[in-house]
């Protein structure tokens, strides 16, 4: 169908949408994203093994169309998420209950051709659980800290979990809508702002879903810079995080001290590309800042500082038995639920999914560097630090030699107003970002969706914290980190 670059979009029928079913449920494929446009709904998937994507695009005939999650759960939000926001029905789904949709916006189905009044608000049902002796403990959500909304809801047997679930979407912020006939700077600052803590991730997915449907080459120099912004970006989100979890086995030390490296990143940052998180910095056609000689020595000044101090900190992770008794076995997801979801970044690769799309589906300029991918098999808390502290070992090698083949030239191409097609697929320091834009033919965003590696972890929290003591759950959730807002869009 048409021209969707880079890869492929096909028209289905639902003889083969109900083959794509199986072949999920087999585990012979991944589902990357699920979403709607208009009276279709678009899959796409990957090829694990040969690392190939597609796209398959159903009229829903009547609004509605065979429901993916009926075979495959990792679908489920996702086919609730397209009915509220589009009115189109996954016949078969087990689970009918809104997912974002909380009841309290103005209008409903507000992406569907003819949005329909609001529904009134109504008491969440929540999935029953029957036991001797069983509670519940509603959390959130607003919760105790700075942080987003998010509603837990805990059934338990004394202080052992024995059912968590989730409600999400109060961070819904009508990204995609507001998407809608955006021109291609506008939207390009939106897709920077799904969730802050990925703004680069972000706005690099969007620019390679942008250049690829109007068939635009960034040049080499911008490429460049975009890796960098992102491995600073993946630095800092890792030494937070590092910090984060620690703290939440009352280990505050290593929080102090991995808070200062996460500082000198962001300063870095401000010193070389004139905003702490990078906002707006990558943009469709290359990137709106350079790397002066000045920035280039903030850069290499901060790998030494970290180089130092890093390994210190590493063995007072490794060595302080207090802290490992928190961590080690703690909020467990088996290698089986990672390869079923899907889940990628620091929570696949702690239980053995050997996945990144660095390399994986390789685009400049790390197809052009050499790196290491982290994988442990334990699946806990423990090996979700591991795998950051080594992702954050080879962001330095990266940068190093990004700073060593940083090419001279121009760091923007100008780009054409025409109409296109495309996806982008990149790497953020939570896994694999997605995003698909519809381009017109007056340069405006007719459609984009965005998808945040989130969707297919916020489901495994809940079987992480499965069996664990109520007093865990800070420790599991801050080792996923998953983001409200890049979920909630």
């Amino acid at each position: 169908m048409g021209g969707q670059r880079p890869w492929p979009r096909f028209a289905a029928d639902e003889a083969l949408w109900a083959r794509l079913a199986s072949i999920l449920a087999e585990g012979r494929a991944d589902l990357l994203a699920l979403w709607g446009e208009g009276s279709s709904v678009h899959a796409a998937i990957g090829d694990s093994i040969e690392h190939r994507i597609a796209i398959l695009t159903l009229d829903c005939h009547d609004g509605e169309y065979p429901s993916l999650g009926r075979f495959h759960a990792p679908a489920t939000r996702l086919e609730r998420t397209i009915r509220d926001l589009f009115g189109l029905t996954a016949i078969g789904l087990p689970d009918t209950r809104p997912w974002l949709d909380h009841g309290r916006w103005a209008i409903g189905q507000p992406l569907s051709a003819e949005p329909v009044p609001a529904a009134a608000a109504t008491p969440y049902a929540f999935l029953p659980a029957e036991g001797e002796g069983l509670h519940q403990i509603p959390v959130g959500p607003v919760h105790a800290g700075v942080i987003e909304p998010g509603h837990f809801r805990f059934t338990a047997s004394g202080e052992t979990v024995v059912r968590l679930e989730e409600r999400l979407g109060y961070a819904h912020k009508g990204i995609e809508k507001l998407m809608e006939g955006a021109p291609l700077e506008k939207a390009a600052q939106l897709a920077g702002r799904v969730s802050g803590d990925s703004t680069v991730a972000y706005a690099f997915a969007f620019a390679q879903a942008v250049e690829a449907a109007l068939g635009v080459e960034p040049p080499a120099r911008a490429v460049f810079l975009r890796a960098l912004m992102a491995e600073l970006e993946r630095l800092a989100n890792h030494f937070g995080d590092i910090g984060a979890i620690c703290n939440d086995a009352a280990f505050a030390l290593m929080l102090a001290n991995c808070g200062v490296l996460r500082e000198r990143v962001l300063r870095t940052s401000m010193a070389s590309f004139g905003h702490r998180l990078m906002m707006d910095r990558v943009i469709p056609g290359g990137v709106a800042a350079d790397l002066t000689v000045e920035g280039k020595a903030a850069v290499q000044s901060l790998l030494a500082e970290i180089r130092s101090a890093f390994p210190a900190l590493i063995r007072l992770y490794d060595n302080t038995a207090s802290l490992q008794d928190r961590t080690v076995g703690t909020g467990i997801v088996s290698k089986d639920l990672v390869r079923r979801f899907g889940a990628g970044g620091f929570v696949g690769r702690a239980s053995a999914r050997d996945f990144d799309v660095r390399r994986d589906h390789p685009y400049a300029p790390y197809n052009g560097l050499h790196f290491t991918v982290p994988v442990l098999p334990e699946g806990d808390v423990n090996a979700r630090v591991w795998i950051r502290i080594r992702e954050v070992e080879q962001s330095l090698n990266l940068i190093d030699q990004i700073l060593a083949a940083l090419p001279e030239g121009d760091t923007h191409k100008r780009i054409e107003t025409q109409a296109g097609e495309g996806i982008g697929l990149v790497e953020g320091f939570r896994g694999d970002i997605f995003v698909w834009v519809c381009i017109d033919g007056e340069g405006q965003i007719r459609r984009c969706h965005l998808r945040d590696p989130s969707w297919f972890q916020w489901p495994l929290l809940e079987a992480a914290i499965d069996g664990n003591i109520v007093a865990d759950f800070p420790l599991c959730n801050k080792s996923f980190n998953c983001s409200y807002s890049g979920h909630d869009l």
